[in-house]
């Protein structure tokens, strides 16, 4: 498998794991710990990695069908957001409210925008899809 695949999933693997344990810089958040809540949808990309690792092609098509899936929910939880003023995933207000004590890099008065994590996750995210379905293309011509 190419490293470069490799690589780039365990990176976003080692990210979506700040989210579990949680991480305080001074007074503010990179990401508040969700281990409690969130715990499941950690083991669900570490299963579809391991079976892209240890299978052939099932496991490449389901790693990418949950990656996509995983874009498409943090799209519409943080990004629609910021794009349409409001969204079907909570109220921009709570959702402000919510994020105020993570460190941002833009911070827009009244406007939610992603918190730092969020904006590295994502694309994170959209390189594991772009590394691993680059492979899995490649591999399926052999």
């Amino acid at each position: 498998m190419k490293k470069s695949v490799l690589i780039s999933n365990i990176i976003l693997l080692f990210w979506y794991f700040l989210a579990m344990i949680g991480i305080k810089i001074g007074d503010k958040y990179l990401v508040e710990g969700s281990f409690k809540d969130e715990w499941i949808f950690m083991l669900i990309p570490i299963a579809t990695f391991l079976l892209m690792l240890f299978t052939k092609k099932i496991g490449k098509i389901l790693h990418l069908i949950w990656l996509g899936m995983w874009f498409v929910t943090q799209f519409l939880s943080h990004e629609w957001y910021t794009i349409f003023g409001n969204g079907f995933m909570g109220n921009i207000d709570n959702k402000i409210a919510y994020f105020k004590d993570c460190i941002s890099l833009i911070s827009i008065e009244g406007k939610y925008v992603p918190d730092m994590y969020h904006i590295i996750l994502h694309i994170l995210i959209i390189i594991a899809i772009i590394v691993t379905a680059k492979f899995s293309k490649k591999r399926s011509k052999i």
